[in-house]
């Protein structure tokens, strides 16, 4: 029977699995940030998992050892200012946080890769389908939106609750300013009321493979405003979660796991 952590439970007291050891480890230096990124595997077709607001790349225990038994190598970068990487003064934005990614892949000298993206980290990975196609195999676009009005009024649940706690607990470990979370999270929460801003003209560009994917009882995103992305980018598969919501890596492993690899395997 799969591992269940619907309510969160485990995942506020333990976090997600350990990360396995890296084959490659390191920082990339560009604007104003140091960015970390972590590499597993040394052969096969790239995927790059880009974790939510928040978090880091430490949420992904689940998902990376799956992926490595299929023959993939999997990289992981902490978003500016999350995890283990820096930021400076500057005003998040998606499109930042996308040419930070990029730097990272020239450091690792990867042409191209497959892009899995859950929230926050999902909008960077479409964002550079949309400017930087060449880069880019597929997107698995997890519980995210491509507007502000693609979100559901906030409502706080202890689901919620549990997940702010282990992201608090977690920056304090991880970051080089563990006193700072709180105004990380106001700095974070600006760029998720106003942006992303793109409409279904900017969609439509999009020439990669994309799976559009939300979870039955996501607490963040509308049912509507996925199937306005579906509809809006050329090709694009919809796929609904049962049983889970905005945290679905965590909630039910196996299920996500196994959305990916069939994405994964259809874009080869």
């Amino acid at each position: 029977m799969e591992r269940q952590d619907d309510e969160l439970i485990h995942f506020e007291a333990q976090g997600a699995a350990p990360l396995p050891p890296a084959s490659v480890e390191g920082h990339v230096g560009r604007a104003g940030a140091r960015i970390w990124y972590a590499s597993y595997g040394t052969g096969g077709p790239a995927v790059i998992l880009l974790h939510g607001g928040l978090g880091h790349s430490g949420n992904w225990g689940y998902q990376v050892p799956a992926l490595l038994g299929r023959g993939r190598r999997v990289v992981l970068i902490d978003s500016r200012g999350h995890g283990r990487s820096t930021r400076d003064d500057r005003p998040y934005t998606y499109e930042l946080m996308a040419a930070d990614v990029l730097a990272v892949m020239d450091e690792l000298r990867l042409e191209t890769a497959a892009f899995v993206g859950w929230s926050d980290g999902a909008c960077i990975a479409l964002i550079l389908a949309m400017t930087a196609p060449s880069r880019v195999e597929g997107v698995f676009f997890f519980a995210c939106n491509m507007d502000p009005s693609g979100t559901l009024e906030f409502v706080p649940t202890p689901i919620i609750d549990r997940c702010f706690a282990r992201h608090a607990k977690d920056y304090a470990a991880l970051s080089t300013t563990p006193d700072d979370f709180n105004s990380f999270v106001e700095a974070v929460g600006l760029m998720m009321r106003t942006e992303p801003n793109y409409g279904a003209e900017d969609l439509g560009r999009i020439g990669v493979p994309v799976a559009i994917v939300l979870g039955q009882h996501d607490e963040f995103i509308k049912a509507e405003h996925a199937e306005y992305l579906a509809g809006s980018i050329p090709d694009a598969q919809m796929i609904y979660l049962p049983g889970v919501g905005h945290f679905a890596p965590l909630q039910r492993p196996a299920q996500f796991n196994a959305a990916i690899l069939s994405f994964l395997e259809g874009i080869r």
